[in-house]
């Protein structure tokens, strides 16, 4: 406040200076020009000083990571309230929110199991946020055969080898919350009610795939791939499913896998070879 106050002071003893000035420079008996060159230059003063004022420098705030002398604990950044959560952060279902649950033993643990009902809204969101998000690299029937792994990325992986389908479906959400091998995370473009729907349109894709004759309702006529394909005019989409010779491919085919065979699903370690060394060699 003091400091303030002198500020202030010295103001106004700069404002009637230049009053003082302009008086002499045009007495009162005068008719004052106000061309006057000597006029221009005090009225430009006039102007810099009222706008040399210090209430936007030295505002009475705090500043981030700076002591404060208000708080008895002499800390500018105040801790959070006790048991305060954060508008839209009240994580009450913590299946929901992250795939997993506690288990016995201790270790997180997925679930084959939705936390909310799924309907057909929620199958065409998932399938909406999938080809926007997923086919790039799972291609839009999930065999792993997307755009970029046509142009030499990693093969992503199969949705219908036996891996895959051994999979609980909250495994998928936490794939893509967090992300797995070549994948990066999609926490950020999918928020979690997406994330499940997605999860839930794969599982589709996997029963679409593997569907039966059996699973069909009575009255539906039953068309084969190859006359859907051929009258769409995409004929091809009914040929087996191969990789191009661009895809990186770090261990050798299974055909155990699924179609298009895949590297092994648990690999063998990688041999170690250490070089030996001049004693052995000689």
């Amino acid at each position: 406040m003091k400091r303030q106050f002198s500020v202030v002071s010295s103001q106004f003893s700069a404002l009637r200076a230049v009053r003082h000035g302009l008086g002499s420079l045009f007495p009162r008996s005068q008719k004052r020009d106000l061309g006057h060159p000597a006029f221009v230059t005090c009225l430009a003063v006039l102007m810099l000083v009222a706008g040399c004022r210090q209430d936007m420098h030295n505002q009475p705030k705090i500043r981030s990571q700076r002591g404060s002398e208000f708080f008895a604990d002499h800390r500018g950044a105040r801790p959070q309230v006790a048991n305060t959560v954060a508008r839209g952060q009240l994580h009450e279902d913590n299946y929901f929110y992250t795939g997993v649950v506690q288990a016995a033993n201790g270790y997180r643990e997925e679930k084959d199991e939705m936390p909310f009902p799924v309907t057909l809204d929620v199958l065409k969101r998932g399938q909406e946020r999938f080809n926007i998000y997923c086919t790039p690299c799972h291609s839009r029937v999930g065999n792993g055969l997307g755009e970029i792994v046509e142009r030499g990325y990693k093969p992503a992986a199969n949705y219908h080898d036996q891996v895959r389908l051994s999979q609980p479906i909250s495994h998928y959400f936490y794939v893509m919350s967090h992300g797995y091998g070549a994948m990066p995370d999609y926490s950020a473009q999918l928020v979690p009610e997406d994330r499940w729907a997605v999860a839930a349109y794969i599982r589709a894709l996997q029963l679409s795939q593997a569907a039966k004759t059996s699973d069909v309702p009575v009255g539906v006529e039953v068309k084969s791939l190859k006359e859907i394909a051929a009258a769409s005019g995409h004929p091809e989409f009914a040929l087996p499913w191969t990789l191009p010779a661009t895809a990186i491919l770090a261990n050798p085919n299974d055909m155990k896998q699924g179609n298009p065979a895949l590297a092994p699903a648990n690999p063998a370690p990688p041999e170690i070879k250490i070089p030996l060394s001049k004693s052995e060699k000689r």
